[in-house]
């Protein structure tokens, strides 16, 4: 058996969708499931601590990695069974996300369409519990496979004992014990679409859609995504930055009061609702800030942005900057969507 790929002093710059010129001390790539054990052997015979990467783009690197990067690009796909209009498709973690929702829309599953073009591997999408244009992966999730870094051991771990909610998963709370190795959705051809969400109606209809399809509702959300966020090979940035802020009732009803204009959305859940995150920082005056080569979209004020050269530490005091401007005007503090690795200002 031949080694595993193993490198030292390598450059994280093409491994984040930042573009931050971070370094780690080490990296190994796995294709093969089975070796993941021999990649922490390795790192543990070294006394290296071990971070694993995807495509890099929920991370912002605030400075060097000082330990072994660890990458997964194992990547097949197929269909584990099937039942009628129902089946169970397993993905590997290296594959790219947005594949796998091709791959599926081609063949006729409908359910993942609303999150076309998301950026990041099918192996983050559990951690992040991915969301967009009102669906969220966890609805298809039935079973992550995960390796355990305390044991040694593969683990398959139904849905219901992912704790998946916003932004939020088991997989992010223990973030140091579990390695994802897989994920398996169910999925259905005759599942309704969810098209009610701002925009989409509008974009199907430009579109000249009238009745439109699992593919074309992906289609439609590809192009709004396109124009809303810029493109991260053009303009370094790891997408959505900051979390929609979940509110009780009686704080959302008392921003409404003050700013009857604030978009407030269903958190399904009682007593708490929703609001947006980007109308916080764009009232705040933070739409387009740029400071150096850090700053915030022009596009959309959620993004935080790498114009160029700026460090990971730059791009965070941007970050923070924003966060205590908002809750010094609104009286809500913002959290970061991404993980933020390496030291802080």
């Amino acid at each position: 058996m031949q080694p595993l790929p193993w490198a030292e002093d390598v450059s994280l710059a093409g491994r984040n969708t930042f573009h931050v010129a971070a370094r780690a001390q080490a990296m190994c790539d796995v294709r093969q499931l089975s070796r993941i054990g021999e990649a922490f052997d390795l790192a543990a015979m070294k006394n290296l601590p071990v971070l694993v990467l995807g495509e890099g783009s929920n991370v912002l690197f605030a400075g060097d990695y000082p330990g072994l990067v660890l990458c997964i690009t194992a990547d097949d796909c197929r269909v584990l069974q099937q039942d009628g209009d129902s089946a169970v498709i397993r993905a590997e973690a290296g594959m790219r996300w947005n594949d796998l929702v091709n791959w599926t829309l081609a063949r006729g599953w409908n359910g993942l369409e609303n999150m076309a073009l998301i950026p990041g591997t099918v192996g983050a999408c559990p951690i992040q519990n991915i969301g967009a244009y009102g669906v969220e992966v966890a609805e298809f999730i039935e079973t992550v496979e995960a390796y355990h870094r305390g044991t040694g051991q593969v683990k398959r771990l139904p849905a219901a004992d992912c704790a998946f909610a916003y932004r939020d998963s088991r997989f992010k709370q223990e973030r140091d014990t579990w390695v994802i190795l897989a994920v398996e959705f169910r999925l259905n051809r005759t599942r309704p679409l969810q098209m009610a969400y701002a925009g989409v109606p509008e974009e199907l209809q430009a579109m000249g859609i009238a009745a439109p399809e699992a593919l074309h509702v992906a289609e439609a959300i590809s192009r709004i995504r396109t124009r809303k966020l810029p493109n991260p090979d053009l303009l370094g940035n790891a997408g959505s930055f900051f979390k929609n802020p979940i509110l009780p009732d009686a704080q959302i009803d008392a921003l409404l009061s003050a700013h009857p204009q604030a978009p407030v959305f269903s958190a399904g859940q009682d007593g708490f609702r929703k609001v947006s995150a980007a109308w916080l920082i764009e009232q705040a005056g933070w739409k387009g800030f740029r400071d150096g080569d850090a700053g915030i979209a022009a596009q959309h004020a959620l993004v935080l942005v790498n114009h160029g050269a700026a460090s990971g530490k730059q791009l965070l005091q941007v970050a923070e900057k924003v966060i205590a401007s908002v809750a010094a005007g609104f009286g809500i503090t913002l959290e970061p969507e991404p993980r933020i690795i390496g030291n802080t200002p």
